[in-house]
């Protein structure tokens, strides 16, 4: 693209915060950017800063645009962008997060869920910085208007009312408990709520929490005066500051170098005034880009799924006016300090950074000793069931040896009690959406079972099946031997590299185990005709503990405490339950 094509684009641009894109005449994103002034923005890659940008403009045949409310969400959307695209021009945080979202889906009935990966043709708010306090807004929007949150295979299999509208958060209109004109008015509340009217959500707490107050349910009472916190704060982000009581004392101490097209990040987290946290973290860092561009990267990109401290400090000011902005509405201050303890803190933070190996010890460690490319991106498998019953496989990502919780998958697999075949359906079903592109997550560099030799050659067996070149090997679990096609290995207790994969194989057996309780612990199955528990008293159950695992740990007297549970009917849950 030329300067005059770049200045005829720029000119069909609104003069409104937003974001923007430079792509390739292939489609292929190579630029994400934020403006407070759309147009004026754009209007400056005619006259490009860097060579790396005039090359970058050179390449583009196209510029798109969105445009935000507010210029922190036009930081928070390109945080998202970059997440997504993985543009080659920008500065890119390895293990970065994307901040939250708000969909309801293109559906005649639709969902609605916090997500980081809309779908085509939803309904999008956001983003949004605090992903507890969205959770919590959409929670109460389902709890006052009753829309559904199940998949849209859930919906359209359902038969009767699920767990959700026994809870009374979902008005099932799967089974027509409510029919599609009413619940599409539910629908336009919500989207009026996001769209700026509060007291579609607000007054109906409001009203809630002073009958509970009035009743002396003051438990009741303040935790919708909690909800009604979030609410207000939820459409609060851009204009006031939000903090937490001890995020003032919190310090995170930034240091960065850049090498080339690689930069590292040092993090040292402070609290009270003593070091408690030391971390590194690797960046794509385009040739050409400074300091000041890496730190500009990291603190949008990797506070995108974490609290902000208190404080940063960095070596070098970060000279972005709308992170700046950012910081001091969420009551954070950037300071980079000239002398004192925070300049020796900040000088500690750059040693740090300079240090080669240090966090991604054990990464290329394992590779040295395997004979493999460096695995920053590592997936794990395992399979859990009950003698064939409730069979799921669960599949976790580590990148440079920290979990990737967002590329976290899972899987319902046939029912059956074989563990090899099990294994090489979870595989199979990964490599088939990889090789066809359904899979929006990169492709590993290293996979990792749980299991002996047989789940690694049945894992192997369904990589052949579909052509996936990608290494696996697997680690069991009695003799922590670490299994290769080519022999076993026998590693030392403490060597670094087999921690790495006995995290990464923990990680997925945890989750494994997690998602077969909860299929086996579904209410259909778990309280569905137990003597005395019908479906009111169920209801209630659910609404006193939250879930069935609640109640299967639930004491007799605080069963009992349930309107409608007496002490057999407490007893029959405990022994049927336990």
């Amino acid at each position: 693209m030329d300067p005059d094509g770049v200045r005829t684009r720029a000119a069909d641009l609104p003069r409104e915060p937003g974001v923007y894109q430079f792509e390739d005449d292939e489609g292929r994103v190579l630029y994400v950017g934020k403006a407070v002034d759309l147009r004026d923005r754009v209007r400056s890659y005619a006259d490009p800063r860097s060579r790396r940008i005039a090359k970058m403009v050179d390449r583009a045949a196209v510029v798109d645009f969105a445009v935000t409310d507010t210029e922190t969400q036009a930081l928070l959307l390109e945080a998202n962008l970059i997440k997504r695209h993985r543009p080659p021009y920008n500065v890119r945080l390895k293990d970065d997060k994307s901040y939250p979202l708000v969909q309801l889906t293109d559906h005649a009935v639709p969902r609605i869920e916090v997500t980081r990966d809309p779908d085509d043709g939803a309904i999008v708010y956001g983003p949004f910085t605090d992903k507890g306090r969205v959770e919590t807004v959409v929670k109460a929007l389902r709890e006052t208007y009753g829309l559904r949150g199940c998949s849209d295979h859930k919906y359209s299999t359902r038969d009767r009312p699920c767990l959700d509208y026994e809870m009374g958060i979902c008005t099932a209109p799967c089974t027509g408990e409510i029919s599609e004109a009413d619940y599409a008015a539910d629908v336009e509340s919500v989207e009026r709520f996001f769209e700026g009217e509060v007291g579609v959500l607000a007054d109906p707490l409001r009203r809630e929490m002073a009958a509970a107050a009035e009743a002396q349910e003051f438990e009741r009472a303040a935790n919708l005066r909690d909800r009604l916190g979030a609410v207000e704060a939820l459409h609060g982000e851009g204009d006031a500051a939000v903090s937490d009581a001890g995020g003032a004392a919190a310090t995170d101490v930034l240091g960065a170098v850049v090498e080339g097209d690689r930069a590292v990040v040092a993090r040292l987290h402070a609290e009270g005034g003593k070091l408690v946290e030391r971390e590194r973290h690797t960046l794509d860092a385009p040739d050409g880009e400074g300091p000041a561009g890496v730190y500009r990267a990291f603190i949008t990109q990797y506070y995108a799924e974490r609290d902000l401290p208190g404080t940063i400090l960095c070596a070098e000011d970060p000279a972005d006016a709308e992170i700046a902005r950012w910081l001091d509405r969420e009551g954070v201050e950037l300071r980079v300090p000239g002398a004192g303890r925070e300049a020796t803190l900040v000088d500690l933070a750059l040693k740090n950074a300079q240090q080669r190996g240090g966090a991604d010890d054990a990464v290329g460690a394992l590779a040295d000793v395997l004979g493999i490319d460096r695995p920053r991106r590592i997936e794990g498998f395992d399979v859990s069931h009950a003698q064939g019953k409730s069979v799921v496989g669960s599949n976790v990502t580590v990148v440079d040896g920290g979990a990737e919780k967002s590329d976290y998958r899972r899987k319902k697999l046939t029912e059956r009690n074989d563990d090899y075949a099990n294994m090489r359906e979870l595989i199979r079903w990964r490599a088939e959406r990889a090789v066809s592109g359904r899979d929006d997550r990169p492709d590993p560099d290293l996979l990792l079972v749980d299991g002996g030799d047989g789940q690694l050659g049945a894992a192997r067996d369904a990589l052949a099946e579909t052509g996936w070149d990608v290494p696996a090997i697997a680690l069991a679990k009695d003799e922590e031997l670490v299994i290769t096609p080519e022999r076993v290995y026998d590693w030392a207790d403490d060597a670094p590299h087999l921690h790495l994969l006995q995290r990464v194989r923990d990680e997925a057996h945890r989750f494994a185990v997690q998602y077969h309780q909860t299929l086996r612990d579904e209410v259909s199955t778990a309280l569905d005709d137990l003597p005395g528990v019908g479906p009111e008293t169920r209801k209630r159950l659910l609404r006193r503990f939250g879930s069935v695992e609640n109640v299967r740990e639930a004491s007799t007297d605080e069963l009992t405490s349930v309107d409608g549970v007496g002490a057999a009917t407490a007893e029959t849950i405990r022994s049927r339950l336990g």
